[in-house]
This record gives C-alpha cells, structure tokens and sequence, in this order.
C-alpha cells in the first residue's frame, strides 16, 4: 500500500512538473523571508546578548512578559492599538466595497478609468511620502486645509499636535491609501456575477439603485466575509511608519502603539528580548482575532478563510 501510494504521488508530480516548477519560487521565498526569520523569536525567552548570540544567551522563561503586563504602558498600548486598529476596520472597510458598486455603474469610460487611476495612484506611493504629504496639507502656515479654514474666517489650528485629531487623520490617510486599491478585489467579485440576475431584477422593475442593493451586494458577499476576516486578523498589527512619523510627544497619550514601542523598546534602546516579547504578544492576539472572527463568520452562514 505505501509503495502504491509513492508511486502515485511520483505520478502526480510527473505530471504536474511544470505547474510545480513555478510555485518552487514562491515556496523558496516563504521559507527563506517568512519563515526562516521566526527562529529568532527565541529571544523573547532570552536575555540576548548580540556578543553571546541566539543560542548562547541564557534563558529567562516568561521573565519579558511579566515585566510588559506589569509595565504602566500597557494598558496605554492595548487601548490605543485596539480602539486604532478597530476604529480603521469600521470607517474604512465599507469605501472599497461603495467605491466598486458605484464604479460598475458607471457607463463613461473616461470617466470611469479617471476616477480609477486617481484613487489606486496613493497605494504606490511609500509611508514617507503619504505622510509627508499629510503634513504639509495640514501645516499651519502653509497647509491647504488650513487656507481653507481661513477662508471661512477661522483660524489655522494645529492638527498634529492635537491629540483629539490623530485618530481622525490616520483613519482618513488609511482611507484615501487603501481604497481604491482593494475595490479591485470587489470589482473582480462584481465582474463575476451572472447577467441574467440584472435581467431579472429589471424585468421586475428593479432601478439601477435597487439593483445594486438587492443583486450586486448579495453576490459579492463571501467576497465581503473573507476580506473582513483578513482584515480583523490584521487590526491590531498596525504598521509602525506612519504612526511614527504623524506622531509626537504631544500625541503619545492617543498614538503609541505597540509596533512603534517595539520599534523604540528593540531599536532605539537596544532591548532585544523585551522588544520581540512585546511583538510575539501583538502576533498571538492578532492571530487570535483571525481565529475568532473566521469562527463568527462560518457560525453566521457565511463563508471562512477554512
């Protein structure tokens, strides 16, 4: 039987060859960039020494973790990430969904293709650059939103310092960054829905309006399910750089989270295994997450990552 069974498999990959020698590219780099680096997470267990390396450093146990969950920071850093990460989720996962509707039903090309490329341009812009943009809009000398204010008689304000602004302004960067590049998953959702669904509704006497709520939302829904659970996996891994950049001493109290606190912890003070301890635990509640909105979804009807 397992000689069978080998020589099966021996078939398969005989036959399959080509197809393999493609994806061998794709395994090579998941192990050598994804996986390979997770042997360093050792050091969360450690007091590493860069002089005594990975496997000379002695072992301290859960020694880090103590110390992070006694810290006074933490609770700062949980309450900051969590309500930035969610509050992202709610305002920004609903526009790639609107963006892609209203784009299908659009019928001038020019137009259609315009708004297109306007909206997928700040994707291919690096963090430096969206932040640095963000910035000068909002410079209170020179800003355009503060020319703006003033034209309405008010005057310029501060928006960076401020920390009730920080969570307004990320969200909305995060918005204009990412919107129109994730309608391409929905609209490539939408270009699969059956025609004759439209012919239906509009034989009913379905508008245009109606049609978009009652034939294209409904379609593209595991689609919407799917994206949601990969992004609420991804709610608390809230990328460092623009965090970094946008925010200052006056906006700590609303902005540290824990990836720029690794980075300052790890980098800046050279605390190695207190730094990878502080992202091993950002990791575990993310793939927490994962876990559990996968579960809600599949428990509602709908569809799971597996």
């Amino acid at each position: 039987m397992q000689g069978s069974g080998i020589a099966r498999l021996g078939k398969k990959i005989v036959r399959d060859r080509q197809l393999l020698i493609i994806f061998l590219p794709c395994v090579v780099f998941y192990l050598l960039f994804r996986y390979g680096p997770l042997y360093g997470l050792i050091i969360a267990f450690k007091d590493y020494s860069v002089f005594r390396g990975v496997m000379d450093s002695p072992w301290v146990g859960f020694e880090h973790f103590q110390n992070f969950f006694n810290s006074p920071d933490f609770w700062m850093l949980f309450r900051n990430t969590f309500l930035l990460g969610f509050l992202t989720l709610v305002f920004s996962f609903p526009f790639p969904i609107l963006l892609a509707m209203l784009l299908n039903e659009v019928r001038v090309s020019w137009f259609k293709k315009g708004v297109q490329t306007a909206s997928y341009l700040p994707t291919f812009l690096s963090v430096v650059i969206i932040s640095s943009m963000i910035i000068d809009f909002l410079s209170p000398t020179n800003g355009i939103v503060n020319k703006i204010i003033g034209w309405f008689g008010f005057e310029s304000k501060y928006f960076l310092i401020d920390p009730d602004w920080f969570r307004p302004i990320y969200i909305l960067s995060e918005i204009w960054t990412n919107a129109g590049y994730e309608s391409i998953v929905y609209l490539a959702a939408i270009a699969g829905i059956s025609p004759t669904l439209y012919e239906a509704a509009r034989v009913d006497g379905a508008g245009r309006f109606r049609m978009m709520f009652n034939v294209t939302l409904p379609s593209i829904l595991p689609t919407i399910l799917v994206m949601f659970i990969l992004k609420t996996g991804q709610m608390i891994t809230i990328g460092y750089e623009k965090v970094l950049i946008l925010y200052n001493t006056m906006t700590y109290e609303v902005a540290d989270v824990f990836s720029t606190y690794v980075y300052r912890k790890g980098l800046l003070d050279n605390d190695y295994s207190y730094g990878a301890a502080v992202g091993l635990f950002e990791a575990f509640v993310a793939m927490a997450l994962l876990l559990i909105s996968n579960r809600i979804s599949k428990r509602m009807g709908g569809s799971g990552l597996w």
